[in-house]
């Protein structure tokens, strides 16, 4: 079993992060694509074994009325006359999508992760659209990571089900429940964002936390298993990991 520890975001220099970690999952493809030339120039930065994950863009999965908007470099007028988000089967998501891919296939991205906002929730309506529109998309060699949130953790056969028939990977922090599919290539994905309030991300792992997931780590019977820490303290933190990981 391989595993990959990072960061959700460039958490210090790249000369620095690269000479740290093997993986990163990029955090700006969600707000704004990059233009390709750009993307191509990521791949040419990166060290030999370097994994390359990604966050699907927001037109995907965020209806124009998001906030997250407001980063997108786009005009209100502009996004109103789009039927983005909430992974709908419609045209505008369906471009939306060809853009991902082109930018993750320019970039060399391996993982690109889907983040659903809290208003998409279990409902029929949600579900319907979300098999419709992941059964139809052109995926290429992309693995292709799902996480869902809120009230989807309560019902993780749902969540089983539908990582099944659409080959994602369950992406979730294990700490708060466990992972209910691997996809077809054996993969776990973990996406560490804290814990308390008011926010989750101000939040550092104690010793004893990171010691829990090093033994969920090392229980899984996968091919590799990605551990992305997406909190404020999210460089120490994967440190902190590897070093424990290392002695698990």
């Amino acid at each position: 079993m391989q595993v990959h520890i990072g960061c959700c975001g460039w958490s210090t220099s790249k000369t620095n992060y690269f000479r740290l970690f093997n993986t990163i999952e990029l955090q700006s493809t969600f707000y704004k694509l990059p233009r390709l030339e750009t993307a191509q120039r990521w791949r040419s930065e990166l060290p030999d074994g370097f994994v390359l994950c990604a966050k699907a863009w927001q037109g995907i999965t965020h209806p124009p009325t998001s906030p997250t908007w407001r980063r997108s470099g786009l005009k209100p007028p502009e996004l109103q006359r789009k039927a983005y988000g909430l992974l709908r089967p419609t045209q505008d998501n369906f471009g939306a999508w060809e853009l991902t891919r082109a930018v993750c296939e320019a970039a060399g991205v391996r993982l690109c992760v889907i983040q659903c906002p809290p208003s998409f929730k279990p409902t029929k309506e949600h579900v319907s659209n979300m098999g419709a529109f992941l059964s139809k998309i052109e995926r290429g060699d992309l693995v292709l990571a799902w996480e869902p949130r809120g009230e989807w953790l309560q019902n993780p056969d749902l969540i089983k089900k539908l990582c099944k028939r659409l080959d994602l990977v369950h992406a979730v922090d294990p700490l708060r429940a466990p992972p209910q599919h691997f996809g077809k290539r054996s993969i776990a994905y973990f996406r560490l964002h804290g814990f308390g309030k008011p926010s989750m991300y101000n939040y550092k792992y104690s010793a004893t936390e990171l010691k829990h997931l090093a033994q969920i780590v090392s229980g899984l019977k996968v091919r590799e298993v990605f551990c992305m820490f997406n909190n404020v303290h999210m460089l120490d933190d994967a440190k902190r990991f590897q070093r424990i990981l290392s002695k698990a």
